[in-house]
This record gives structure tokens, C-alpha cells and sequence, in this order.
């Protein structure tokens, strides 16, 4: 939100009113016991604390808005909506915010999770929540939480969903023609983690109406406090390998001027291709660093033979045949990049069983690196090298097609013909790309024994 667009302000200023609207105490008296305001003290207090702890360096997870739901539904299943509305203020206020606008970043914050906590102290108490959670009614309180929690999770969905597409031009993940299903994904992203903060919740308020008081309820946030510490900790690692994943990327693109950005726009291809065969969210995104990895092992070759105009000797060829099997060595040992490791290895191997390091054929090939191997021959046909120059897409994939069945996978192939089709393909061009332009000479092509550069 850097620079917001005026309808996203508009969005934003009626998020806002709406959630001043409801912190207005409602006419008449609601049904169900009376506004307790030291319990709105200190539940407000509570979420402002977990929530700078939740940002702390012992337990900070990169997220946007609010991250600590278990104190915010606690209150909705506990006091009317307004009042638990009001118990989200004071840290969604006061909390610092790094980016600008900051001001406008603050409001936004506090309105969405007024106005989520709101709907779902609302549907709760619909629900008959508020009564079973006062007779300690289990089986009740857990129904009335079940719709509770939901609304909460569509109330943040469609407000999160609307900023994104205002801001962006764009309905969330996804085209504009797949608007419903990229907002549905979300929903069910929110949902379950939700869920979980919800169930921690509806303890903290069974434990607050029960003989043993608020302080029996507080305990139940020590569990959630070392999960959280925990979740930290593997994105804390997973940030450390990303980072080692960029400037392993960077130094190839270094040592090959030719194909700087090749490896993230194989990246961007694999993704295409795992999507249009309908693969979840987390495998595309393995598949997508396998893509940014595949030639890592090239640090490992000299870079003459990389950039050489012209054939290749045998002996050549062979030293550039290694490459899979040393970046195979340089990232086996990060463990959530799970398949990705084996397209590293095997993103060379062709179907028929003429590829390289192990000639595996058909079936033997893992199916990461079927993708890979389509989404790095498609890149190298459409970028210039220092031994070819880049054909047209139309052109690379006909010469795709015409390998599918020996060298690639019919699958991955008609995916990726299925997906440029209807999206088109738009690399980012690189300085170096402009700098070079295309070498003359014959293009080569795909299962040219000059491929092994790739």
C-alpha cells in the first residue's frame, strides 16, 4: 500500500467507519449477561501483549495483520459484540507499523479485525453461544463456535481479498476469470489455522465461566505460545534457505551471463505447468524453487565451456553432463525442498532414456523432473545464447510437441501449451538479455546434444 490507489482509500475508509459503527453500544439492552469491563480491560491488554510478542525477535513470523486470534474470539464468545469488538483496538492501534502509509495501515488493521470480531461475537450469540458457554455446555458452546469461527474467517477473507484486488488490479492468486475459486482458496488457507485459534479460544472461555476463573483460562495460552515459538522456528529456517536458495541463484547467474534470470523464468514456467495439472498450492511452490534450481550445479563447470560459440567436444560435453549431479550435492541437504532435489538431479533425463546423468527412461524419471526438463527446454528456445539465438514461442512449442513421447512428457508438454495458451508468457528481460541479443548461427534444437548447456 505504498501508494494507494483512491479506491482503495474509499475501501479503507469504509472498513473503518464500519468498524466505528460497531463499537457503538446498541440500543436497548442485548440479551445475555451485562458488559463486564474489567474482563474488556483485560482481555484488550492480553491480545496487545501476545501480539507484541508475536512480533518480537524470540517468536516473529512474517505475517500481515493480525496473527494471536485465540484472545480476539475469546472475547467473541465471551462479552456482547461491541464490546468484544473494542477489545482488539488498543494493540491493532498501537502496534508499530513498518511500511507506509503507517497511519492508514493502522486504521486498516483495527477496522478488519473490529468488524471480523464483531460478526463473530454476533453469530455466536445468534448461536446460542453465550448461554452454553455460561452453563459450561460443551457440546453447545462447540456448535455455536463452529459458526462463529467461519464468519470470522469470511469477514477477514473478503476484506483481505478486497484490498488485494483494489491494490492490485487483480482478484487474489488467481486470474480475473478465476476470481471465485482464487477467493475460495483463500478462505479455506484462513480456515484452518482459524479453526485451531478458535478451539484454543472457546477453552480460554469455558476455563473463564468455570469455578477456577481467568487464571485457569490464561494457562491455555502457554500451549499456544510454545506452538507459535516453534512455527517460528521452522520459518525462521526456511527464510535462512531461501536466502542461501537466491545467492546460490545469483552466482550462477553471475558465471553465465547468457542466462541470467533463465533459472527464475523456469521457475515461473514449472509453476505454470503444475498448476494447469491442477497440483496443490504447497507442490507448486516446490516445483517452482526445483525450476529456480535446476542448474545450480553449473557453479561447478568452467565458464568457457558454458559460454562457448560453437559444438562442444565429447570431453566437454561430459564435464557439462556433471552439473546435475553437483547441484544434487549443493542442496540435498535442505530438507523442505523435498522433490525439488530430484529434478535437480534428473531434470537432463529424457524418456526414451538418451538423457543424462543415469540414462533413466519413462517411468524411472520422477515426475518433478519431467516438469523442470519441458519448462528449461521451452526457456532455452526462447532465449538467446551464446550458441543460439531465441526462437518465437509459437515456434518453441511446436518443437516441444514434436519431442513429446521421446525426449518430454506428453503431460507436462500439453500443460504448458494449455497454460501459455490461455496466459501467455511474459518474461521480465534482463539487462543482459538486452546486452547480448541472439549469436549468429542456426538455432539449435531441443534434443540437440548442445541442450547439455542448459
Amino acid at each position: 500500500m505504498e501508494a494507494l490507489p483512491a479506491r482503495a482509500r474509499v475501501h479503507v475508509a469504509c472498513v473503518t467507519l464500519s468498524g466505528l459503527v460497531c463499537l457503538l453500544p446498541p440500543p436497548g439492552v442485548l440479551p445475555g449477561a451485562p458488559t463486564s469491563w474489567w474482563a474488556v480491560a483485560l482481555l484488550a491488554a492480553l491480545y496487545a501483549a501476545c501480539e507484541h510478542l508475536a512480533r518480537s525477535r524470540l517468536v516473529a513470523v512474517p505475517h500481515a495483520g493480525g496473527t494471536f486470534h485465540p484472545v480476539l474470539l475469546a472475547a467473541a464468545f465471551l462479552l456482547p459484540p461491541s464490546a468484544a469488538a473494542l477489545v482488539a483496538l488498543p494493540g491493532a492501534l498501537l502496534l508499530p507499523v513498518e511500511r507506509r502509509p503507517r497511519s492508514v495501515r493502522r486504521l486498516w488493521r483495527a477496522g478488519r479485525l473490529v468488524l471480523a470480531v464483531w460478526v463473530a461475537s454476533r453469530v455466536h450469540l445468534a448461536a446460542g453461544g453465550r448461554e452454553a458457554v455460561a452453563d459450561c455446555d460443551v457440546p453447545g458452546a462447540l456448535l455455536a463456535a463452529g459458526a462463529a469461527v467461519p464468519a470470522f474467517c469470511l469477514v477477514l477473507t473478503l476484506l483481505d481479498g478486497g484490498i488485494l484486488a483494489l491494490t492490485s488490479g487483480a482478484p487474489p492468486r488467481g486470474r480475473r476469470s478465476a476470481a471465485p475459486d482464487a477467493w475460495w482458496r483463500l478462505f479455506l488457507r484462513s480456515l484452518v489455522p482459524l479453526t485451531v485459534h478458535g478451539l484454543a479460544g472457546l477453552m480460554m472461555a469455558l476455563l473463564w465461566r468455570s469455578p477456577y476463573g481467568p487464571v485457569a483460562a490464561l494457562l491455555v495460552l502457554l500451549p499456544m505460545g510454545v506452538s507459535w515459538w516453534a512455527f517460528a522456528q521452522y520459518h525462521r529456517e526456511r527464510a535462512a534457505h531461501q536466502a542461501t536458495i537466491r545467492a546460490l541463484v545469483q552466482a550462477v547467474d553471475i558465471k553465465d551471463g547468457y542466462t541470467r534470470g533463465h533459472s527464475e523464468r523456469v521457475g515461473r514456467a514449472s509453476m505454470m505447468i503444475a498448476r494447469e495439472l491442477g497440483m496443490d498450492d504447497e507442490r507448486v511452490e516446490v516445483l517452482r524453487f526445483a525450476g529456480i534450481l535446476h542448474d545450480v550445479g553449473k557453479l561447478g563447470v568452467p565458464t568457457r565451456l558454458l559460454t562457448k560459440n560453437g559444438p562442444l567436444t565429447p570431453e566437454e560435453r561430459r564435464v557439462i553432463e556433471l552439473h546435475p549431479e553437483y547441484g544434487h550435492e549443493m542442496v540435498r541437504g535442505i530438507s523442505f525442498l523435498g522433490e525439488a532435489r530430484a529434478a535437480v538431479l534428473h531434470h537432463h533425463e529424457r524418456l526414451d532414456g538418451s538423457g543424462y546423468p543415469y540414462g533413466l527412461a519413462g517411468g524411472q524419471i520422477p515426475e518433478s523432473a519431467r516438469v523442470v526438463a519441458v519448462a528449461d527446454a521451452f526457456d532455452a528456445m526462447t532465449s538467446p545464447r551464446s550458441y543460439s539465438r531465441a526462437r518465437p514461442v509459437p515456434v518453441a512449442l511446436e518443437e516441444l510437441r514434436r519431442c513429446a513421447g521421446t525426449h518430454f512428457d506428453p503431460r507436462m508438454v500439453g500443460a504448458l501449451v494449455r497454460a501459455i495458451g490461455r496466459a501467455g508468457w511474459h518474461p521480465a528481460v534482463t539487462a543482459d538479455d538486452a546486452r547480448s541479443g541472439a549469436v549468429p548461427g542456426p538455432a539449435a534444437p531441443a534434443g540437440d546434444p548442445s541442450g547439455a548447456r542448459r
